[in-house]
């Protein structure tokens, strides 16, 4: 079964489109320490999407020098019900404001 994608306040309901996500982040890039973390490649433009209701940031997709969106979508982690954070990775470890675990990226993997 797919997971339900909600804003704070239940005005956005979306079901994801796959079971289980690609890749779970906890990243601590200062751009999430501000607005309270996700999945983010820093210094990309992005699409940002809210709740017009609570103000919730939902989810958000990279945008390449060319214009063009990433194929893919990154998505709140708080936002999605029931989701494991069990064997999430920690990325931009650089500006972390707490101890990570040994092996952690500096940024996110690939990049």
């Amino acid at each position: 079964m797919n997971p339900k994608i909600e804003c704070q306040c239940g005005a956005v309901q979306i079901t994801a489109s796959r079971p289980q996500p690609l890749s779970v982040y906890c990243c601590h890039c200062t751009e999430c320490q501000k607005q309270s973390a996700s999945a983010f490649d820093e210094g990309n433009t992005l699409e940002c999407y809210f709740c017009k209701t609570c103000g919730v940031r939902v989810l958000h997709r990279s945008v390449l020098p060319d214009g063009q969106g990433k194929p893919y979508l990154s998505v709140k982690g708080g936002c999605v019900e029931g989701l494991s954070w069990e064997n999430a990775e920690h990325i931009y470890t650089r500006s972390a404001r707490v101890p990570v675990p040994e092996g952690s990226y500096q940024t996110v993997p690939g990049a």
